[in-house]
């Protein structure tokens, strides 16, 4: 934001050339008080704070580490690109965000039309009849008809009018200022639907890999759980194991089986989410994904938090929203001094239509006229009230938004970190489980244990694997939050003044 400075110097120039269009406003130059600077008179104080370095970051980080506008190639997957891609072609929530640019210029448009004069064009013809009640009368003038049945008239005219409302107070101009800012915020806002967008696609898409991770893990305990289920039962047929035995082992594998459903159906509900992300029908929707293993977690850096207020284009959208209720208190503001209207109007009158352009035909006239709000029941008092509040309302949401992405960036930091060195932990607690699965499965083939032994092992394996799975989708999503966090996929320079919506026709 930047304040509108006060210049005494322009300003009188600017009073000197209304002077000369419109004499009878001098007067209203020597009144008291009118000769402040009213536009740009009043900002808040931000008092942000800003720390010098995040506590979770790395001292060993760059400082300069903007995400690049394609961050989510970093993760090395083909499908995943394509889907991003598509997302900000086609997601219907991105296309509202465009609508809403388009609405938020028009009204730019529209704010900034009292700043222009307004000319209408107006042709008239008229012919009236007077009856008469004596009887005949003469002609009174041309286009006059007499006659027993009274008198006829016609009038022909055709006229412009301009009017324009002198921004003496900086009100309309403060009008167009607040409508711009709002329709900076609707860029920006654009720009903040787009990236949530691209970071739930992500999300989703990682999601769908951990379905498939989890679904693959299941049924590989199926597989081993039937493998140990059908030994006890060559051990029970052959009176070497119990019906305890047999009967732990088929509750066993039922419980595994179990598992399988509800991973399919958060399987199924992640593509079908994915689809209306993409705008795309689930019924012709299929993601081809893989596994979680395939999918390489870039490194990212957080840089400074003072670049996270030019990164993130929440804050920007908060700060024009700011500076859009600066104006609206202007605009409030000036509404308490008096309204200078100029009217003129020309054109030519006649009462015979041949003659409308000749001599003597042609008029004009010339009016001004000012309003002063003298007692409304306290209307605009209470205007600039609400504007101040609304002022007070956008601050506190631009500190908030700071300080929330201050916090956002913190908590990803931990959370990437400490998911990152979970897997590395949880990896090697999945391969001692395995090898400790594998010999007591020997041990009970070669009877040294019991199946007690082998149940536990199983179930630790299990555990571990599936913990795995879950650890590594936290770290990715850890990453993608991060990137979010850090205002990932747009930059200040260029990418927001490059947001044209299509052209509406009428």
């Amino acid at each position: 934001m930047s304040d509108v400075a006060c210049q005494p110097q322009s300003l009188s120039a600017r009073l000197r050339g209304r002077m000369r269009i419109a004499p009878a406003l001098a007067a209203l130059l020597l009144a008291p008080g009118l000769s402040g600077c009213i536009l740009g008179s009043e900002r808040p104080e931000l008092n942000l704070e800003v720390p010098a370095a995040y506590h979770e970051a790395s001292r060993r980080a760059p400082d300069a580490a903007v995400p690049a506008m394609d961050w989510w190639k970093g993760f090395r997957s083909s499908e995943l690109t394509s889907l991003m891609e598509e997302a900000q072609i086609q997601n219907l929530t991105i296309a509202v965000a465009v609508a809403q640019i388009v609405q938020a210029d028009a009204q730019v448009g529209v704010a900034g039309s009292p700043l222009l004069p307004s000319i209408t064009g107006t042709a008239t013809a008229e012919r009236q009849h007077f009856g008469s009640q004596s009887g005949g009368s003469s002609g009174l003038g041309t286009g006059i008809a007499t006659g027993s049945g009274g008198s006829t008239f016609s009038q022909y005219s055709a006229s412009l009018t301009a009017s324009y409302m002198i921004d003496f107070w900086g009100k309309n101009r403060a009008a167009l200022y607040a409508a711009e800012e709002s329709a900076t915020v609707a860029r920006y806002n654009r720009e903040v639907v787009t990236l949530t967008t691209i970071v739930t696609v992500a999300n989703t898409y990682f999601q769908i890999l951990a379905a498939q991770d989890q679904l693959r893990v299941a049924r590989s305990n199926v597989a081993a759980a039937e493998g140990i289920l059908a030994l006890i039962r060559q051990q029970f047929a052959g009176g070497t194991a119990s019906q305890l035995d047999l009967s732990q082992q088929e509750a066993l594998v039922a419980t595994e089986r179990a598992t399988i459903p509800p991973l399919e159906v958060t399987l199924r509900q992640n593509i079908a989410a994915l689809a209306v992300l993409v705008a795309r029908a689930p019924a012709n929707f299929n993601v081809k994904g893989g596994g979680m293993a395939r999918i390489t977690v870039p490194r990212v850096t957080a840089g400074l938090p003072s670049e996270l207020l030019y990164q993130r284009p929440d804050i920007r959208q908060a700060e024009a929203q700011l500076a859009s209720s600066n104006f609206s208190v202007e605009v409030a503001r000036a509404a308490f001094f008096p309204q200078i209207q100029l009217t003129g109007t020309t054109g030519v009158q006649s009462a015979a239509l041949a003659s409308l352009f000749g001599p003597g035909a042609w008029f004009y006239t010339l009016s001004a006229g000012l309003t002063q709000p003298i007692f409304d029941g306290y209307l605009l008092e209470s205007q600039l009230k609400q504007a101040k509040g609304v002022q007070l309302q956008f601050l506190q949401a631009y500190r908030q938004a700071v300080l929330s992405a201050f916090a956002n960036v913190e908590e990803e930091l931990v959370a990437l970190a400490q998911t990152t060195r979970q897997e590395k932990l949880q990896t090697d607690a999945v391969t001692a489980s395995q090898k400790a699965y594998d010999v007591s499965v020997q041990q009970y083939r070669g009877g040294t244990v019991n199946l007690l032994t082998v149940l536990q092992t199983q179930q630790t394996l299990f555990t571990a694997q599936t913990t795995l799975v879950q650890v590594r989708l936290s770290r990715l999503l850890a990453a993608s939050g991060l990137f979010q966090a850090l205002g990932g996929g747009w930059t200040p320079d260029g990418k927001l003044a490059a947001v044209q919506p299509e052209e509406v026709k009428p």
